[in-house]
């Protein structure tokens, strides 16, 4: 036990509590992918709406996430997280009686806002609460818990999906939440300390209308409107970086970017690594399921093997990043990570079942010595005062990252396969897609080993 200003408190029971929160994320992520076959029967949507199931969600975290990081350096970082855990869990229980496609969409956006707030300040508490020589580990920790999720949401998904209906994963994500409000008071004073300052209204104004017109563009890439929201977006971007550069308490400190060689190329390490794996389990979810004919269970179980991997190896990754330097053990993982995804970009309607374990194992082991070892980078280069703010960076690298990774498929999809349902008459057309799609995803990985390893040089 651990004393502060006369309060006893357990750094473990601490982490356990974050950790468990972390977990809520990537578990109802997966766990919604092996459910959308059943929501596209019930609502009778297309290929492309069922998309957005899961970018509702990532859109919406990737507005709050810099606002929630902030707002945890100048309110509070346990205050934040708090109320990010009750608006998540209050988005699942509203999922649960959602009567139409569209409230779906809406309260997934909600549960992403509350998302928002729990990964911006997680690893920030994490990183106040352990010191240097132990903090690898304690993140390499934290982010098991995230792989945990990624391997219980595919096969409890399925399970839960075939045998009591989708609904029933947001009825388990509610229960979860409870043990973490219920011992709320367990956190310790001091990782709530706060400075309160001038809340940059113009930066948040700014961020979401960019994030906003990027993932609408990227949606509609292939048509005018698309195209002038791109543009849009890139107007935006320059906008808010001058803005930024201006503000005495900015929503985004670009110092940490233009004088922090490692934190910068960090982050766009992250960015293209969620860029390039965070639609995995969507697209294979879907093959499997139309492509294989595979049974929700079935699939989920296949899917088991890529974050039951990385379950494995991210707790050693972390204890490697805290011996040697974190970048060149997030190099290695990146590398093993395209290898992978140029195999999937092979997939037949044959292929052996051998030959896409051997491909999960290879991304499990590669996003697996990635995720913590660079996150230790990230939050051991940065001053005490930025860690709401770096930490809400790199869960916006990371969910930005995912948000593109889904709105690669969108564009695809809408390309190659239109707005059609996915039925046995374009099951080419759907698996070309995957093929293409797997392609590039292996090209930007392998980019960013190049990237990662400059990064070392620093």
């Amino acid at each position: 036990m651990e004393q502060e200003n006369g309060q006893s408190y357990s750094r473990k029971f601490i982490l356990i509590l974050i950790t468990l929160a972390t977990f809520l994320n990537p578990f109802t992520g997966t766990a919604i992918n092996l459910a959308l076959p059943s929501i596209g029967a019930e609502f009778s949507a297309d290929a492309a709406t069922l998309a957005w199931v899961s970018s509702a969600y990532l859109l919406s975290s990737v507005i709050f996430l810099l606002p929630a990081g902030r707002l945890g350096d100048s309110r509070g970082k346990v205050t934040v997280f708090m109320i990010g855990i009750v608006v998540y869990t209050a988005g699942a229980l509203l999922t649960i009686f959602t009567p139409t496609i569209g409230m779906l969409l809406a309260f997934r956006f909600l549960q992403g806002i509350g998302g928002a707030m729990i990964y911006a300040n997680s690893v920030a508490l994490i990183t106040h609460l352990y010191p240097p020589g132990e903090r690898g580990y304690a993140i390499g920790l934290n982010t098991t818990a995230v792989y945990a999720g990624l391997s219980l949401g595919p096969f409890l998904g399925g399970a839960l999906t075939q045998f009591l209906g989708w609904r029933s994963i947001f009825i388990v994500t509610a229960f979860l939440a409870v043990p973490v409000l219920v011992y709320a008071k367990k956190f310790p004073a001091f990782l709530n300390e706060w400075h309160q300052e001038h809340f940059d209204i113009a930066g948040l104004v700014l961020s979401s209308t960019l994030i906003l017109c990027l993932f609408l563009g990227l949606a509609s890439a292939t048509t005018p409107t698309g195209v002038m929201l791109l543009a849009a977006a890139l107007v935006l971007g320059v906008a808010f970086y001058l803005v930024e550069r201006r503000q005495p308490c900015p929503l985004l400190p670009v110092s940490l970017l233009s004088s922090n060689r490692v934190f910068a190329a960090s982050n766009v390490a992250a960015l293209i690594n969620y860029s390039a794996t965070y639609a995995v389990g969507f697209l294979l979810s879907l093959y499997l399921q139309y492509i294989r004919g595979y049974e929700p269970v079935a699939a989920g179980t296949l899917l088991l093997v890529q974050p039951v991997i990385q379950v494995f190896v991210a707790p050693v990754a972390g204890r490697l990043a805290d011996r040697v330097q974190p970048g060149h053990v997030a190099s290695v993982g990146m590398a093993i990570s395209a290898v992978g995804l140029f195999g999937l970009s092979m997939l037949g309607e044959t292929t052996s079942v051998g030959v896409i374990l051997a491909l999960l194992v290879l991304l499990g082991v590669g996003v697996g010595l990635f995720s913590s070892p660079n996150t230790t980078a990230i939050m051991g280069c940065v001053e005490k005062r930025f860690y709401g703010s770096a930490s809400a960076m790199t869960a916006m690298m990371r969910s930005l990252g995912m948000m593109l990774s889904m709105g690669a498929v969108l564009v695809v999809f809408a390309v190659i396969m239109g707005s059609t349902a996915v039925t046995p008459a374009i099951f080419p057309e759907f698996l070309t897609s995957v093929h293409l799609i797997f392609l590039a995803f292996g090209i930007l990985s392998t980019f960013g080993v190049f990237l990662s390893l400059r990064r070392n040089k620093c």
